[in-house]
């Protein structure tokens, strides 16, 4: 089969350029042939029209149709000749020969009669009849007479261009028949030498073909004549040292396998250490850490001197950073675990821009700057959560790194009002064109401010993106060093929600009100963190019912009456839970208590499950500002 594929193709290699040269050779005596054919054809048929019109002279000048209708007859039985037509000076037809119908005196001197007559394989061609110079004696008449240089009618003959036809397709056959000789001949000679080549390349092919499947052995019986002899005995020299080779390279592969096999396993080993012990050391960090937080909240509301408020002011900036950093870290995670929910909706971007003004307008101007938001009318689709999120940690950063000026918030139409974008400008240090990728990598920070804790780890922008990738919105990047920086958030536009989707007013104001006066019960099986929840809750008017378990927490709603709102954390022992919890307390009431987890954990896995238990989750540390928040929201 292979011999006979390299045969095939050396025939195709050597008769090609024998191919090009008979095809052309064909091309260009045919078409030589043709162009002599036809000009020989168009010669004889100006030459018989010729002749009609100088036999046809005396006969129109004399008025002897007698002749002209003979002569007519006569040109007509010429071989080809369809037919023959004779005009006078007037125009009208004295003699006419054939079958062929025949134009008017006018239409016969039109090129476009005679271009159809062509199309049709007839050939027609008029010729003037001019008197010939005859002396006449005129009695009358002394001066010498001139020949008249007006025609005295017109000579119209067709002729067929079948034998003209017959006569091409006669040379075009000869040619064929010359140029399939020609590459007949090339064949032979290709295969000739094909059977002169093809047997060494054939010989030398398969002992490659063999090589490669990894048979070694050795090709005895070389021919002395083989044109190729030099290269098959360098190739079994190869398969010898391939040979030698393989038998030493298995030996270190089965050593390095081993050795990597046993790699892997610790490095798997590791992995899953460090995951339990990531996990594990997240979750104690966060239970402290939430505490604190509370016990800083409550410590800044009671009276102090000066100097003891500075002191707590500093701590609580202090409690905050170290929150933030643990936010960052918990956004992170749940990014990469591909476990956050996204619920698009329509949203008044007004209300979200309000919303990240008021937030962050005392960290502004606590570092004297301009926090500037401008009011819209636009509404987009997105998921308010994640967006808010995403915007808020554009601004913060814009705050971090603007040490005067001002920091705008503000949105715009875009792609001629299909869109909306969502800009945030800063007047701060601005950001080389080189980085402008890596700001949004894991970690990253600009070298000015690299190993500055107050500026974070570096996860804010890359939380940004991974949100944006996974809202689908694109974001735009706009900066030079000096210059300030733009962020630009690109969403789909839409039209105002329909007022019945909106809550009225009533409804909104409820929803901002204090939550003085609620009844909420603080299940924590940790005693730091339940004292501290509790203390804040008390310092903001609610009543509190404390329990570390489902046991306490049934006692308390027996003793004290059904609580307003449930706050759980998931993990309260060995076997217990904080969403068993909260239904067997429903149960027990008869009635739908409002109800939230507060928990350190991160995985997938319990994501899920309280996605599916339809209750809200507020992440440990949990800050007072989002707890009253969600109070605010859950009042009754």
């Amino acid at each position: 089969m292979m011999g006979r594929t390299i045969r095939l193709r050396m025939a195709l290699a050597s008769i090609l350029p024998v191919l090009l040269v008979v095809a052309s050779i064909v091309v260009i005596f045919w078409q030589g042939r043709e162009q002599d054919l036809e000009a020989s054809h168009q010669q004889r048929v100006s030459l018989l029209a010729h002749q009609a019109a100088l036999f046809s002279a005396y006969g129109l000048f004399s008025g002897n149709t007698a002749s002209l209708q003979t002569l007519a007859q006569d040109m007509q039985r010429e071989p080809g000749v369809l037919a023959v037509q004779v005009f006078n000076a007037e125009g009208q037809v004295v003699a006419s020969s054939g079958r062929l119908g025949l134009p008017r005196y006018n239409e016969a001197l039109l090129q476009q009669y005679v271009a159809q007559q062509k199309a049709l394989q007839r050939d027609v061609r008029a010729q003037p009849v001019l008197p010939t110079v005859v002396p006449i004696e005129d009695l009358f008449n002394l001066e010498e007479q001139a020949p008249s240089s007006r025609p005295l009618g017109m000579a119209l003959v067709a002729v067929s261009r079948d034998a003209l036809q017959q006569q091409k397709r006669s040379t075009l056959l000869t040619a064929l028949w010359v140029g399939a000789l020609g590459i007949l001949l090339g064949a032979l000679l290709a295969y000739r030498l094909g059977n002169r080549v093809v047997v060494p390349i054939v010989r030398v092919s398969q002992m490659v073909q063999r090589i490669g499947r990894g048979d070694f052995a050795v090709e005895h019986g070389v021919p002395a004549d083989d044109l190729l002899r030099e290269l098959q005995v360098a190739l079994n020299q190869m398969a010898m040292r391939l040979a030698w080779g393989r038998d030493d390279l298995q030996r270190q592969v089965d050593a390095v396998t081993q050795e990597l096999r046993l790699k892997k396993e610790q490095a798997e080993s590791a992995t899953l250490a460090k995951s339990r012990f990531l996990a594990a050391a997240s979750h104690d960090l966060r239970q402290p850490s939430h505490a604190l937080g509370m016990f800083v909240a409550r410590l800044g509301q009671l009276p102090m001197e000066p100097q003891m408020r500075q002191l707590v002011d500093n701590l609580e900036l202090s409690v905050q950073a170290m929150q933030d950093l643990l936010d960052g870290l918990l956004d992170l995670s749940r990014l990469d675990s591909g476990s956050v929910p996204v619920r698009m909706a329509p949203l008044d971007l007004n209300e979200l821009l309000t919303s990240v003004h008021s937030t962050l307008l005392s960290t502004a101007e606590a570092k004297g700057l301009r926090l500037r938001m401008r009011p819209t009318t636009l509404w987009a689709t997105s998921d308010n959560l994640l967006l808010q999120r995403m915007l808020l940690n554009l601004v913060i950063n814009a705050l971090r790194y603007t040490e005067r000026g001002s920091v705008l918030v503000a949105c715009r139409r875009h792609d001629q009002g299909r869109g909306v974008r969502i800009e945030v400008r800063d007047s701060g240090i601005g950001i080389a064109a080189e980085h402008h990728q890596d700001i949004f990598k894991e970690f990253f920070q600009l070298t000015s401010r690299a190993g500055d804790r107050n500026f974070g780890l570096g996860l804010g922008l890359n939380i940004v993106q991974r949100s944006a990738n996974l809202l689908g919105h694109q974001i735009t990047l706009l900066s030079q060093p000096g210059c300030g920086t733009r962020f630009c958030i690109l969403l789909e536009r839409c039209e105002p929600a329909s007022p019945l989707m909106q809550p009225p007013a009533e409804r909104r104001a409820a929803t901002l009100g204090e939550v003085g006066g609620m009844r909420v019960m603080v299940i924590e099986d940790n005693a730091q963190a339940r004292e501290a929840v509790s203390q804040l809750l008390q310092s903001w008017g609610c009543e509190v019912l404390a329990a570390a378990n489902l046991e306490e927490a049934r006692a308390q709603q027996t003793q004290h009456g059904v609580p307003d709102v449930i706050l759980s954390d998931y993990h309260l022992g060995a076997a217990e839970n904080g969403i068993e919890c909260i239904n067997a307390l429903r149960e027990q009431a008869g009635s739908h208590i409002a109800a939230c987890l507060m928990s350190g954990e991160t995985h997938a896995d319990f994501l899920l499950e309280v996605q599916d238990a339809g209750l809200p989750l507020l992440h440990k540390p949990v800050r007072p500002a989002k707890l009253r928040s969600l109070l605010r929201h859950m009042l009754p």
